[in-house]
């Protein structure tokens, strides 16, 4: 997060001349331990959050398919919410609101689309559970915002072979010969509830991994081949009732599934570390620009060093990065003798991509950090 009960803040000027802020919410000119975030622009402001426990920028100067340059926040309201508010806003003159999306306890734009994953205690399930949430994979189309998962099978078949792997045939006889419910009040021991809850867990995270890819009938037999058969009905109902309140009712449409004749994008990467060539075209010095803009950072953190903070001489490290067209870390590889835990958390961190020709693009970058200790 750039903020975070208090902590952290980021500002930037876009070339449209609107002003992003992000930091401490202000009280009589004191920074309070929470976060609010707001546009500016002309002596105008308009403000996208007064006072939240978090508040993040995850992409910034990116069309993510609305026609124009954005700004996305996300939003945690207080520290005991379980779910982020997603806002999105235009970047021209005058800055408006374009989409909320509400319902997911993450959301991050990519080039692959928009990720966002929710789940509420269904079923009484806690995070803890859980190995992952449904992912909901979501790409703005001509101003729709659309369910695209059904592009993405081989990264749900993914998902659902893990977790195959981790069922074992007595821990899912064994739940498929109980209530399903697995109250609180029944009678069973500690050691064999928690066995249960888990493989409970685990056949909603396979259901669910056919559901959100746009394979509903393998959602449902396979819910019928490991759920215990007198809960079959109630589970599938509260499955489909909680479906229709959460992300998907949102959307304004559904992709079909991909076609054999589906080819694959593949983005290009542009060079953003090495100094553009000079060359003389028709009596004249041209600067062959290989990109417009490097990419800016939005965030960028690392585990903390530990004891007393000092430079250490000559110990410069450089992390080289690609960085998509969303601004996001997609791969991250040491230069030289940079440590693992910076290269680790390097694939953490946010930037306002590089541009070329007016557009966003993903790109090939370099960045020195200085080590304390």
């Amino acid at each position: 997060m750039v903020c975070d009960e208090g902590d952290g803040s980021f500002e930037t000027k876009v070339v449209s001349g609107v002003s992003v802020t992000v930091g401490a919410t202000k009280s009589g000119g004191l920074a309070k331990r929470s976060c609010s975030g707001a546009l500016a622009w002309d002596g105008r402001g308009l403000p996208v959050v007064a006072e939240a426990s978090q508040v993040d920028i995850d992409v910034l100067g990116v069309d993510l398919g609305l026609g124009e340059p954005v700004v996305a926040f996300q939003v945690k309201k207080a520290a005991a919410d379980w779910d982020m508010t997603y806002r999105i806003y235009s970047l021209q003159k005058p800055p408006k609101l374009l989409r909320t999306i509400t319902g997911g306890d993450f959301f991050s734009a990519a080039d692959a689309g928009l990720n966002g994953r929710a789940v509420s205690g269904f079923e009484d399930l806690i995070p803890g559970e859980l190995d992952f949430a449904p992912t909901v994979v979501l790409r703005f189309e001509h101003n729709r915002l659309v369910d695209v998962g059904a592009e993405f099978q081989s990264h749900f078949d993914e998902q659902i072979a893990k977790v195959r792997a981790e069922l074992s045939a007595t821990d899912l006889s064994d739940f498929r010969g109980s209530d399903a419910k697995l109250t609180a009040t029944s009678s069973l021991t500690a050691d064999r509830m928690h066995r249960l809850r888990i493989t409970k867990a685990k056949v909603l995270e396979i259901m669910w991994s056919y559901l959100y890819s746009g394979r509903d009938q393998d959602a449902w037999r396979a819910l019928a081949d490991m759920w215990p058969p007198g809960d079959f009905d109630r589970i599938r109902t509260a499955i489909l009732n909680a479906r229709a309140r959460g992300i998907r009712s949102q959307i304004d449409g559904v992709s079909p599934q991909r076609s054999p004749f589906h080819f694959k994008k593949h983005a290009v990467v542009f060079d953003a570390i090495t100094e553009p060539p000079q060359r003389y075209v028709g009596g004249y010095l041209w600067n062959f620009r290989l990109v417009d803009t490097r990419p800016q950072p939005i965030l960028l953190r690392r585990p903390p060093p530990l004891g007393i903070q000092e430079p250490l001489t000559r110990s410069e490290q450089m992390v080289e990065l690609v960085i998509d067209a969303a601004g996001k870390v997609r791969s991250a590889e040491p230069v030289g003798d940079a440590d693992s835990e910076l290269v680790y958390a390097a694939r953490g961190w946010k930037f306002i991509p590089a541009y070329r020709g007016g557009r966003a693009v993903a790109s090939r970058f370099r960045i020195a950090v200085t080590p304390y200790r």
